[in-house]
């Protein structure tokens, strides 16, 4: 039987003290969800300021998510065997440090390198607090509310980091969106220090190094196929090669871990349907969201031509509907069953999607598009609480660091997948219908240079800036060429996701349990 330094009695000093510490793991949470958010307010200011494709925008958001879902597994699994408080502490260590050298970043490939090593520090930060959350509160009913807590706060940091990105752009330099962590890390490790106990699984062999290179290496390989196959050609030889790679790798990944005394990830998890259903119900709410985000803020700022701190206060809507959803969508799944809960919410956001493709240049702000993100948030939250719970009470609490770990790397590998699939799913559209709207202006393409038409092809923001410099004759002209160029991509991924909430919503109805039938300890 496993050991665990937090004493779970009523009487202790770390139970007395668990809604303190809540706060602080919550604080920890919000920092790492701003972040792997707040930089999307920025993609179009780093199109100007380092000269970046869209390709390489993907690269900068999905470098840091790549890199931290692929070392989930590793960092819950160091949590459980060296302690969540410690993997915590070094983590929010390394995500300082990292920040502050991506402040300074000189290129589009020094800032998706150092957004890459921010990961590092995020995979250790991220399972750890909801692996102590689970050693704390014990009690189903408290275990409800604190996840409820946790997952409004990351709700309410989806649209926090567009706000405090366009706040910070407003009003200083791109590279204080990521110096801004630098004093939250600093009060983090300090309350952390005074607050959060120490816990540990002591029934653990040695370190599947072979398992979290496998895992990285399936996870890298299928995002890198997804990113560039609109490049090489959807089918063509690279595309299908990557694809064949993903899949030996992911079946090596498994036979590897079924021979293990103690691998990386126990895969016997999975014959728990509430535990595999809701993990898998987390990936595509987060796929779909952050296939949306990637774009939204693009359209705001492109299309609408509001600035980015005009683009972030216009996420707010999103913010509300998380914080008054989430906090009760756990408890809502205690009594009515988490199968219902979390099939609404996946139709809740499926709804939200469908309007976001319906949305045009000129689509009513108070109208279509705050109905389209409340659908979108409130659906979130009701996915992301009660999956979130079922995920770990499905588990012994001396594996909460893994089971966090699994749990966040469907949100991560979702979120990043997501970005892939709907930039690709955009670029595959957007170019070709650019072409042949430039074409149908006469003397265009006389009139540009090749180089900025062939920039204009690969980036909305040099698509503009050509708009801008045509002729004054056609100049009207190229900007709608843009503005619909632009909108064929953003509506046609905005269904996608749509089509996927909808499917993930009939598999949860379907496949996921209404309640636990046992809990384990």
């Amino acid at each position: 039987m496993s050991t665990t330094r937090v004493p779970q009695t009523s009487h202790s000093r770390a139970y007395e003290r668990r809604w303190w510490v809540l706060l602080v793991l919550s604080a920890s949470v919000f920092m790492v969800v701003v972040d792997n958010l707040i930089i999307n307010v920025a993609l179009p200011t780093l199109q100007q300021e380092l000269n970046a494709s869209t390709t390489a925008l993907q690269w900068i958001v999905d470098s840091y998510a790549l890199v931290f879902a692929g070392l989930l597994l590793a960092g819950g699994g160091i949590g459980d065997r060296l302690g969540r408080k410690r993997c915590l502490q070094i983590g929010l260590v390394l995500f300082a440090a990292f920040s502050a050298a991506a402040a300074f970043a000189e290129t589009s490939s020094q800032l998706i390198f150092w957004r890459g090593a921010m990961g590092v520090g995020s995979a250790l930060v991220f399972p750890a607090t909801l692996a102590i959350i689970t050693n704390l509160f014990v009690d189903p009913i408290e275990r409800a509310k604190a996840i409820g807590l946790w997952s409004a706060v990351s709700g309410m940091a989806v649209a926090f980091g567009p706000v405090a990105g366009g706040f910070l752009l407003e009003h200083f330099w791109w590279g204080s969106v990521f110096l801004i962590n630098v004093p939250i890390v600093g009060i983090a490790i300090v309350a952390g220090h005074f607050l959060v106990p120490e816990s540990r699984d002591t029934t653990h062999g040695s370190f599947d190094f072979a398992g979290m290179f496998l895992s990285v290496a399936a996870v890298g390989a299928l995002v890198y196929t997804v990113i560039e196959s609109p490049h090489w050609g959807w089918g063509s030889i690279a595309s299908n090669a990557g694809f064949a790679l993903t899949a030996l790798l992911v079946a090596a990944f498994i036979k590897y871990e079924l021979s293990r005394e103690h691998p990386l990830l126990e895969l016997q998890f999975f014959k728990n349907a509430r535990f595999s259903s809701a993990t898998s119900s987390i990936g595509i709410a987060f796929l779909s969201l952050f296939g949306f985000t990637f774009l939204v803020t693009q359209y705001f700022q492109f299309v609408r031509g509001y600035d980015p701190l005009e683009s972030g206060v216009r996420t707010l809507p999103f913010a509300v509907g998380a914080g008054i959803t989430a906090p009760i969508a756990a408890r809502l799944a205690l009594r009515i069953g988490t199968k219902r809960v979390v099939a609404a919410g996946l139709f809740s956001m499926s709804i939200g999607f469908a309007l976001a493709s319906s949305f045009d240049a000129d689509a009513s702000y108070f109208g279509r598009v705050v109905v389209a993100m409340l659908f979108m948030a409130c659906g979130l939250s009701l996915v992301t609480s009660p999956s979130t719970d079922a995920v770990m009470g499905s588990l012994p609490r001396d594996k909460a660091g893994v089971g966090s770990a699994v749990n966040d790397v469907s949100r991560e590998v979702g979120g990043t997948l997501g970005v892939a699939i709907t930039g690709s799913i955009f670029v595959s559209l957007y170019s070709p219908r650019l072409i042949e709207r430039f074409e149908a202006i006469p003397g265009l393409i006389e009139a540009v240079p090749a180089a900025a038409l062939s920039a204009a092809e690969e980036s909305v923001g040099a698509a503009y800036f050509v708009a801008m410099q045509s002729p004054e004759a056609v100049r009207q002209s190229v900007l709608s060429a843009v503005s619909d160029s632009f909108m064929t991509g953003f509506g046609t991924a905005c269904l996608t996701v749509s089509v996927v909430a909808l499917f993930g919503s009939l598999a949860a109805l379907r496949y996921l349990p209404a309640r636990a039938i046992a809990t384990q300890d």
